[in-house]
This record gives structure tokens, sequence and C-alpha cells, in this order.
């Protein structure tokens, strides 16, 4: 199905960040230390990456057609250069409805933290959020659309808030089984709820992926095991 849109009668404004902030970390792919500012900019910039570390600083905007891959992360890409693992920030920076902004970046992959969004969410606080001039466009849905793949399955409902429902379905984990879940997100839920929510795998899920060299930086720090009924991490 395909959606009709129609834009809103309500005005909100765009925004952008008062202030540059920075965080550096490692990346939990490729383990390669990396360093990100996110720094203020226009009205109509959208969201930009900026790659620091390459040849001429090369900038790609996140948006759904440079999508290269999702080997559980996502990686935005062009022919010459990739950035891996945006999700958790991407996903910070829709919750704060930031329209205008750009991530420098110094390496190939973001900083993976603890394995939340909550790093993000309070580089985003430090930083202050600013109203600009331009209002943004916001649309909505007048019938519902779906999307369907092997076991995933995508819905989109026409609605007056921005709220997300999951459903999580592992059966052969006694710890994990089915769960649900529904809130509707602004920065104050999303804070609460979402983004201390930590990267997990399953222990027989992620052993063959570090034996074969995929996941470089992957530490106890920075993301949940689950092995049988049990949880790995020490806290």
């Amino acid at each position: 199905m395909s959606p009709t849109d129609k834009f809103s009668t309500s005005r909100k404004h765009q925004r952008s960040l008062k202030k540059t902030v920075s965080l550096s970390g490692t990346g939990l792919f490729t383990g390669m230390k990396s360093e990100i500012k996110l720094r203020p900019a226009p009205e109509g910039t959208g969201i930009v990456f900026q790659r620091m570390d390459l040849p001429d600083q090369p900038k790609l905007p996140a948006l759904v057609e440079y999508v290269q891959e999702t080997p559980r992360c996502t990686i935005l890409g062009s022919e010459d250069f990739q950035i891996q693992t945006v999700e958790h920030i991407l996903s910070a920076i829709k919750a704060h409805e930031i329209d205008n902004l750009l991530i420098e970046i110094e390496g190939p992959e973001i900083p993976s933290c603890d394995g939340s969004s909550m790093p993000f969410v309070e580089l985003i606080e430090k930083g202050g959020i600013v109203s600009q001039s331009q209002t943004k466009k916001i649309h909505h849905l007048e019938a519902p659309i779906f999307w369907s793949r092997g076991d995933v399955h995508l819905v989109a409902l026409p609605s007056e808030e921005f709220r997300i429902s999951y459903t999580l379905n592992y059966p052969n984990s006694d710890l994990l089984k089915s769960q649900f879940y529904t809130i509707h997100v602004d920065e104050e839920s999303y804070k609460a709820e979402i983004a201390p929510a930590r990267t997990f795998s399953l222990y027989e899920e992620v052993v063959p992926l570090i034996e074969k060299g995929n996941i470089k930086g992957g530490r106890l720090d920075n993301a949940v095991i689950i092995k049988g009924d049990s949880i790995l991490n020490p806290e």
C-alpha cells in the first residue's frame, strides 16, 4: 500500500544546537577509536555526517537512500566512504526533534559508549537546543501502510502523536521469550524509557561474529550478553 500525505496545519519551528559538543570512544564493530562533534547548522541543512579523517572531508546526509547495509547495525555510505552504527545517535536526535545538525566524525564508526543512546542524550543536553526561524514541514498519514520481510513486520498507522509499539520474539531464549512495549515518544519519555536500553545479543549469536572478526570492539561494558537464562554482565 502507498501512503497519502497531507501537510499538518500545525507549525513547528526547526531546531538545532546552541553550541558545539564532542564525545569520543571506541566503535563496537571496527574496534577503532573515534571522536564526534555535534555542530549547530543553519535552517534547511538537515542531519549531515562529515568524515573529518578522510581527504576532502566528505559529507553525507542522513537519508534512507544512503543506507548501504544493516549487519546488526545501520551503515550509511556512498561509493567512496561509510559511516557505521549511526542508529543510536540518530535515535536521540529524532527524539529531541533536532532538524539541522552537522556531525563531524574522526573515524569510520560512531562510538559505542555503553551500548545505549544515553550518552548522546546527555551530549545533546550539554549542547542545548535552539529554535530557528524557519518552520518545518509536518506530514500525517491518511491511511495505514505496512512492510514485511521474513519475520520482520512494520505497520504505520495514522495518529496525532508519535507512538511506537514493538513486539520482540525470542522463542529460543528462556530469558527473553516474547515481550511487548508501547510508548508515546517525546524528550522526557525517550530519556527515561528508551535511551537507557543497551545493545544486547545472545551468546550463541555473538561468539561466531567475534571469531570471524566482525565485532572487534565488543565488550561487556558496551553490550549486554545473554546466555541461557542468565546475563553474563557482572552488573
